[in-house]
């Protein structure tokens, strides 16, 4: 049984636990506003009416109360959108634990541990859940779980005794399969509809869009992202990939228009990233916008954003359901931001471009077997809120030291289109994979039309190499954690892993995987897993005779060699500044308001180097009346409120940690709140786990 813990069994606590409890399950009392799903509506606009906080006081905020997790560890994430119901926040803790707190005081009401207490096998992001009813509804891993809104104890009607194995129903074997999901679902009568996070290596689950039944959790239907034979899409891909291909999934979550039966999804690439030779063709339905009949998870229309995508360009957002002019005229329409910082437009209903969209021709020059697409499709407008290409001209000057690396780098990664295809001299790829857009999404105000973007302004590099010379260890790992085990910025180091964890907790982690890090208890014998273990706890590559066999029979002729930020030699990034924007798009005209540099580096802005802006994760929340709150940036810790008509800055404040997440507002017994999860954690950041909650004197 899973640990459910209350934070102090006095009588007192007690009672205060049963007032609160009694308030969960009655009507909402006057002058209390929610923030009840994720990103505050299922438009996912993040666009709130409370008035309470205002441009004319916003410099009057300050800390109402803060809530230190207490399990924050190294390399943590903590990316929650709290859910606020009746003055009870729901949220979740680095450590995938669920929350219950007071709203209006911080003060903890329930806590449920799925681990019943054991350190967690590895990171995990994880950004909220889902409550409805009686239920809170999350997931840890593989496990989807329903727990008792007034307690925290799991709902023993729901699964198995309170939880289903989201690895069941894909049509694969289990053993191997990692499946969890990063980003909440909807509900739509008594369906939960979601997406999963599945790994970006080989071998992968599929990523299937599904809905469950809230009360049982039985799976009620499945959208195959990989179609299966005489399912439209099929001959877009190999004959079997539908039995080995991974990917192409929702890892941002869905979109609901409940008045209209209908469910949207934008979904990433599919797996392996960056090399296709086992998926040629288009791959439809991967990084693709798709809308559901939500009863049935019939596809009603789809566009697919990107062809055989070899460069880790998944679309990083849920759609925002947004309503704009056209011809004098409302349009109810879906806007989708890419990670190259572009944005489609569409009818909500028809799914037809609202602006036009134009092919462009692609380089041909690919790894022996891979074959790209011949052209690619861009909207002409809006126009992109992140730079297109990269030219000498756009390396950094912050010092003539940092241009000198950032030119050798250059030179070195010579890529002479944006869409250059992976291959063994290396490529820069920019906009990079973590954007231009990222997946804390825009902000959408239906008064005015602007939605508002933050965009990161960073090139990633790839170098490719031939997988026949590579040990066990580098084969299947190194493309994450680097050649020397030394970490990457999207893989933690594994120096020290034998100080963090057991052998057994080591192979597991081989075996079942976790997030985006695929499991091969399916594709590697007993032997293998044990020699990558050795290694990892020894440091002694033993394996390397065994690598022109290798046991893994997904695994292909090419592996990541190197695979990150585009640093110069202090560590800052190796082009020019801005690092990072906020953006406010005019979805009426197509036309780019206002951009300025969004965020930060202390120790840049300590001598005077202001406004670099830096790269950042989360998103904003517009107000009716005026402003646009956002904290986000990676480094400088600060949650920002700005004038949304015009960008300028009107209140910030400093985090514990930096709020890598989207705010929530609420208001209690008459008064708004603004809270924040605090949970750095990104790129190297320190690591922290703690809510803090703003409020007008």
């Amino acid at each position: 049984m899973s640990q459910y813990r209350c934070a102090d069994p006095s009588p007192i606590a007690m009672l205060r636990r049963l007032l609160l409890a009694s308030l969960v399950a009655t009507p909402a009392a006057a002058q209390t506003a929610n923030w009840p799903v994720y990103h505050g509506n299922d438009d996912h606009t993040h666009y709130t009416t409370l008035s309470q906080i205002s441009p004319a006081n916003v410099k009057q905020l300050t800390v109402a109360w803060t809530f230190d997790t207490k399990d924050a560890f190294a390399g943590s994430e903590m990316q929650a959108n709290p859910i606020v119901i009746d003055g009870v926040l729901y949220a979740t803790t680095p450590k995938m634990q669920v929350i219950a707190l007071n709203a209006a005081s911080g003060q903890q009401i329930w806590r449920f541990d799925p681990l019943n207490g054991a350190p967690p096998t590895s990171r995990i992001r994880h950004r909220g859940v889902v409550v409805t009813g009686d239920r809170v509804l999350f997931n840890y891993r593989n496990r989807l779980y329903a727990l008792d809104r007034n307690t925290g104890r799991p709902i023993r009607t729901f699964g198995d005794s309170g939880w289903i194995d989201l690895r069941q129903g894909l049509g694969r074997p289990v053993e191997g399969l990692s499946v969890s999901a990063s980003t909440p679902g909807v509900v739509f009568g008594d369906l939960l509809i979601m997406g999963s996070t599945v790994p970006e290596q080989l071998p992968s689950a599929p990523g299937d869009i599904r809905a469950f039944d809230i009360n049982t959790g039985a799976l009620r239907w499945s959208f195959h992202t990989i179609p299966h034979p005489g399912e439209p899409g099929y001959e877009t891909w190999p004959t079997d990939a539908w039995k080995i291909a991974g990917g192409a999934n929702a890892w941002s979550g869905v979109t609901l228009d409940a008045a209209r039966g209908m469910v949207f999804a934008a979904t990433g690439s599919a797996s392996y990233d960056f090399y296709g030779a086992n998926r040629l063709g288009d791959n439809l339905y991967a990084n693709s916008v798709i809308a559901l009949d939500a009863k049935t998870g019939q596809r009603l229309w789809h566009y697919q954003v990107l062809k055989h995508d070899l460069w880790d360009r998944d679309l990083p957002a849920a759609p925002m359901l947004v309503t704009v002019q056209r011809d004098g005229r409302p349009v109810d329409a879906l806007a989708q931001i890419t990670k190259t910082g572009h944005t489609f437009l569409f009818d909500r209903v028809t799914g037809a471009p609202l602006f036009p969209i134009e092919p462009q021709p692609m380089p041909k020059q690919t790894l022996p077997g891979d074959q790209t697409s011949p052209t690619q499709s861009f909207p002409v407008s809006p126009p992109p809120f992140a730079r297109q290409r990269l030219t000498r001209a756009d390396l950094t000057r912050r010092t003539p030291a940092a241009y000198r690396a950032a030119l050798k780098t250059f030179t070195e990664y010579n890529t002479p289109h944006p869409f250059t295809a992976p291959n063994g001299k290396g490529i820069i790829i920019y906009p990079g994979v973590d954007g231009g857009g990222e997946w804390g999404g825009p902000a959408f105000d239906p008064k005015t039309g602007l939605m508002y973007v933050n965009s990161n302004e960073m090139a990633w590099l790839l170098k490719l190499v031939p997988r026949s010379d590579a040990s066990l260890y580098s084969a299947n790992c190194a493309g994450c954690h680097g050649d020397a085990r030394k970490g990457t910025a999207i893989g933690p180091s594994l120096l020290d892993i034998a100080s963090r964890r057991s052998r057994e907790q080591i192979a597991q982690m081989v075996r079942e995987g976790t997030g985006r890090m695929p499991g091969f208890g399916g594709a590697m014998d007993g032997t293998a897993i044990n020699d990558i273990v050795n290694y990892l706890v020894t440091g002694k590559d033993e394996t390397k005779a065994k690598t022109a066999a290798s046991p893994n029979p997904y695994a292909l002729p090419y592996r990541t060699a190197y695979f990150d930020i585009f640093l110069d030699h202090e560590g800052y990034p190796g082009v020019k500044t801005p690092w990072g924007t906020l953006n406010a798009i005019d979805l009426n005209k197509g036309t780019i308001a206002w951009s300025i540099p969004f965020g930060e580096y202390p120790k840049l802005a300590a001598k005077g180097v202001r406004n670099t802006g830096t790269d950042s994760y989360g998103g904003a929340i517009v107000t009716e009346n005026g402003l646009l709150i956002i904290a986000a940036t990676t480094y400088d810790n600060k949650i920002r409120a700005y004038d949304k008509s015009n960008g300028k800055k009107l209140w910030e404040a400093t985090l514990p940690f930096a709020g890598n997440a989207t705010p929530s507002t609420y208001m209690v017994d008459g008064k708004q709140y603004i809270v924040i999860a605090c949970g750095g954690g990104k790129n190297g950041a320190p690591s922290g786990g703690v809510y803090v909650a703003f409020a007008l004197p």
